[in-house]
This record gives structure tokens, C-alpha cells and sequence, in this order.
């Protein structure tokens, strides 16, 4: 057995064990098996800094820490639970974004406003109800969480993103009642401020996913969430809450919850009309040279994410920067076509072919727009 196994062998023990301890809520054994995880994981990427796993270990050092620093600030059993429990997966700031300033996307949009815009503003035209749950999924870095903060914004209504994966790692026994949390906070601001409250999840798969093997709690939490969502259509229901869920990864989800969301939107890789207005939009708050043909420049983004298209125009405009530094010039020249060609040769889309493929195949399964 080679040294890179034997380390990864170990670091994939120290992980199982970090995790088991977690759910059954033995702090102190998952803090001190994270550590080992941590210092195992970052041992392999700095022995072997070219191999094909090192971006995915790099990720799980990410995870392992952020975790690690949950579990520091929580107190231990027996303690007092501190009322930071909400703020850590509960964030009720919206950005700022309308949908009118979504570039694109037009279709969604529009089943968007009418699944919660236009209900909310004339609910008595909608006497057979109307969609509690929404669906947004597809690759990461197509907009899902600034389609649903505009929905929010254009409904002038109460934003509450709540981090699934956040609840799920909270300690065995808690997540279950932050799920019953969320929902009476939408409640209750929603009947007090007397206007629609979206609940926003990310990661949904992390709340809903379909395990071959798991312990008590997270049943118990996929069951509340069910409870939870069933009370939304509940016709004696008088308060207007609403969860948008979104996900990269829609095949994880286990099937029996996905009635529970009406509407199925697909948020797909932008075309390249979507392209087009994305590179003017990005490119209007830096300087262009003449030659720069975004037409051209659409055509050449094809299968970038609109993600991946803000940080090409980003690191065209880092190259005359850095450009302006290194000559000891006063101001940096205009982004030119060799700039973003230059870009386009290091900086691929983040999204496979493999990947889209499995979109599509879900999409053709289970959409319902």
C-alpha cells in the first residue's frame, strides 16, 4: 500500500469518526476527530499537490473547518444553548436585487410572478390556491439565490435564507426543532408585518436527500420539514409563507418530498443571447477598448455559467491592473480582445458536459414549470 493511500485511508477514518460523533452529539470526540481530519487532508495536498483529488480534499478541509469552529462556539451538554442557534442558519437580510435586474432568464421569471407574485397581490383570483413550494435547481452559479431574493423584493415580502446544510449539522435532537423554528418565524412575521414571508433553502439536498443508511435525527427532520410544508396548504392557513428551495444536486432529493414543491424550475446554463447581456452588463463597469467584440466574446463563453462569465470580465480587468503595477503606469489601459482570449485559456467553465447531462435527464423527469 502506497504513503498516499495510507493517508487518505486515515483521513477517510478521521472523517467517519468526526461525523458519527456529530450526529450522536459527542462534541468533544467530533472537535478532536475534525482536527485529525483536517491535518491528515492538508499532510496529502501538500505531499501531492498534482493529483487528480486535490481540489475535492481541499473542499472537505473547507468543511471540516467551518464546522470545527460551529462546534467551538457551541457550549457543551449540559450548558446553556446560546441564541446564536437561529443567527447560524437563519439570515433575514435580502440582497438588493429586483427581477427586473436579473439578466435573462425571462421564462423563469415569468413562472416565478405567477406562482407567488401575482397569488400574493390578488389572492382572491386564485380560488383553487396556488404554489407554496418552489423548486429552483441546476449548476451552481446560474443565479438561484438572486432569482429568489428578487421574487422576495418584487413582493416587498420577509426573505429568510436558511442554510440547509447548517441545519442539518446542528447537534442530534436540535435540527428537527430549527426546522419548527423557521417556519413559525415566517409565520409570525408574515401575520404581523401582514405581507408574504419566503423561506429560502439552500443546499435543499442536505435537508431532503434519500440516505441508504442514517440515525434517527435526520428522518425526524425530513418528517418535520414534511410536516411543516403540508401545514402551508393547509386551507385554514391565513398567513402567506413560502419556501423556495434551490440545489445543485435535484437527483438527491428523496422523491416523495418533490410533490410538496408545485413548481420545478430548471435554471439552465445561460444561451447565448443570456451571454451576450450578462458580458454587457459585467463589462459596463469596466473599461473597454474599441476592438472588444462581445458578440464574439458570447459565442466563445459557450457552457460558462453566468457565474463564470462575471469572473472572466473580473480577471480581464485584474490583467490591465496588474499590468498598470508592473509598468508603473497611472492608470490601467482598456480590456482588449487578447485580454479576455488570454482569460479563456486558463479559466474553463465549471460545469462538465457529464453534469448537464444528469440535469437534463432530471429535468425531463420531474420538471414542472
Amino acid at each position: 500500500m502506497s504513503a498516499q493511500v495510507m493517508l487518505e485511508e486515515m483521513a477517510r477514518k478521521y472523517a467517519i469518526a468526526a461525523v458519527r460523533a456529530d450526529k450522536e452529539g459527542r462534541r468533544e470526540d467530533a472537535i478532536n476527530n475534525y482536527k485529525k481530519a483536517i491535518e491528515v487532508l492538508t499532510q496529502i495536498v501538500t505531499l501531492y499537490p498534482d493529483m487528480v483529488a486535490r481540489n475535492a480534499y481541499e473542499q472537505m478541509i473547507n468543511e471540516y473547518k467551518k464546522r470545527l469552529e460551529t462546534l467551538n462556539q457551541m457550549v457543551p451538554e449540559g450548558g446553556e444553548e446560546t441564541e446564536k442557534a437561529e443567527e447560524d442558519i437563519v439570515m433575514k437580510e435580502k440582497p438588493k436585487v429586483t427581477l427586473n435586474e436579473i439578466v435573462g432568464l425571462e421564462d423563469v421569471k415569468e413562472a416565478l410572478k405567477e406562482a407567488v407574485v401575482y397569488p400574493s397581490k390578488r389572492p382572491d383570483l386564485f380560488p383553487l390556491g396556488w404554489p407554496r413550494g418552489i423548486l429552483l435547481y441546476g449548476p451552481p452559479g446560474c443565479g438561484k439565490t438572486m432569482i429568489a431574493a428578487a421574487v422576495a423584493n418584487e413582493l416587498d415580502s420577509e426573505f429568510i435564507h436558511v442554510d440547509a446544510a447548517s441545519i442539518m449539522s446542528k447537534w442530534l435532537g436540535e435540527a428537527e426543532k430549527n426546522v419548527a423554528k423557521i417556519f413559525k418565524t415566517a409565520r409570525e412575521l408574515s401575520k404581523k408585518e401582514n405581507k408574504p414571508a419566503i423561506i429560502f433553502i439552500d443546499e435543499l439536498d442536505a435537508l431532503l436527500a434519500s440516505y441508504t443508511s442514517e440515525v434517527g435525527g435526520e428522518a425526524r427532520v425530513r418528517n418535520q420539514f414534511l410536516k411543516e410544508m403540508d401545514g402551508l396548504a393547509d386551507k385554514n392557513e391565513i398567513s402567506k409563507v413560502y419556501v423556495i428551495g434551490a440545489t445543485n444536486k435535484p437527483w438527491r432529493l428523496d422523491e416523495p418530498f418533490l410533490r410538496r414543491f408545485q413548481k420545478r424550475i430548471y435554471i439552465t446554463l445561460p444561451d447565448k443571447a443570456h451571454r451576450l447581456e450578462l458580458l454587457k452588463h459585467y463589462s459596463s463597469k469596466v473599461k473597454l477598448d474599441p476592438n472588444v467584440n462581445l458578440e464574439e466574446l458570447a459565442e466563445l463563453t459557450d457552457g460558462y455559467t453566468a457565474s463564470d462569465i462575471r469572473d472572466i470580465v473580473q480577471s480581464a480587468h485584474m490583467r490591465v491592473v496588474k499590468e498598470m503595477f508592473e509598468k508603473n503606469l497611472q492608470e490601467p489601459r482598456a480590456i482588449n480582445m487578447d485580454d479576455f482570449r488570454e482569460v479563456l485559456k486558463v479559466r474553463k467553465p465549471s460545469v462538465n458536459q457529464d453534469m448537464l447531462k444528469a440535469y437534463a435527464a432530471w429535468h425531463e423527469k420531474f420538471k414542472a414549470l
